[in-house]
């Protein structure tokens, strides 16, 4: 493998050790004062749609992750229209609801690891979460636009190293949403070389990559995390295999603030009623952690 220099090389196998290494912090009970749920879009059926606003603040969340859209319009993401974004704000206003992150699902089509299209979206992307205070922007990479050579994972580091700072002049996350290691992560993270980069971490797509999220969480722990994706698809939150009772009292002991924002399908075809009773599942481990 490549390493930009001996300092960074030496910190990253530090760190995969640590990982390896790395004891789970004993479980306590800590204040979630800080810590919001919120829903994504999407998984209400309402990607890149207003409704998704009125619908995630009557089912009881306190933000909605809002899509900025896959088709172009006139050469721009269909977000960035100011009259857009306007009834955004009052709709999210007038619900007492707030944005909680947006993300920036064009990138599945055109992807960030070797199309400079990517690039420019994610540019574009950052005026647009500042706007609606969203604070973070989501970048996915998956299917074909997954990350699986360090070659890949450094030329998108390189990109964000440039990106990074106009991000950070306007108080916006990137966040890393893949289905690589923590370790992985944290070059991407290292090579970027700006706090404006963070993991964007989703306990069940960990999951199904096979890594340990509970351990995992813990080495990145709360500052390099923007926020958290839980869902354990395609079962109702505690019904899988990943230990939510510990995620979310992970989630608190490493000082986490933000929102943790449900992701999660619709077993019975019923989305209120699921998303309710995964809400409801949440907020209950919250009360007895």
């Amino acid at each position: 493998m490549t390493f930009s220099s001996a300092t960074t090389r030496r910190h990253f196998l530090a760190g995969a050790g640590a990982l390896a290494a790395a004891p789970l912090l004993a479980a306590k009970p800590a204040s979630r004062s800080h810590l919001k749920i919120g829903v994504t879009d999407w998984n209400l059926n309402l990607s890149g749609k207003l409704e998704a606003v009125a619908l995630a603040a009557s089912l009881g969340f306190e933000g909605v992750q809002i899509s900025l859209g896959r088709t172009p319009v006139d050469g721009k993401l269909p977000m960035a229209a100011a009259d857009l974004q306007q009834r955004y704000l009052d709709e999210l206003k007038k619900h007492s609801i707030a944005a909680a992150g947006t993300c920036l699902d064009i990138l599945h089509t055109n992807y960030l690891k070797n199309d400079k299209l990517g690039q420019k979206w994610v540019a574009d992307s950052i005026p647009i979460t500042r706007k609606l205070d969203a604070k973070v922007v989501l970048l996915p990479f998956f299917g074909k636009g997954g990350l699986t050579t360090h070659e890949e994972m450094d030329y998108v580091g390189d990109f964000l190293r440039e990106i990074a700072p106009e991000a950070h002049k306007n108080g916006v996350l990137l966040g890393l949403e893949d289905m690589i290691s923590a370790e992985d992560n944290v070059r991407i993270l290292d090579r970027a070389r700006n706090p404006a980069v963070k993991v964007y971490y989703d306990v069940g797509n960990s999951t199904t990559a096979g890594f340990d999220v509970l351990k995992e969480i813990t080495w990145l722990g709360a500052a390099r995390i923007c926020q958290f994706h839980l869902k354990d698809n395609p079962h109702y939150l505690g019904e899988g295999k990943i230990p939510f009772p510990e995620v979310m009292r992970l989630i608190g002991t490493i000082g986490f603030s933000g929102f943790a924002n449900l992701e999660t399908d619709s077993p019975s075809k019923s989305v209120d009623a699921d998303m309710r009773r995964n809400l409801a599942y949440v907020r209950g481990l919250m009360k007895t952690a």
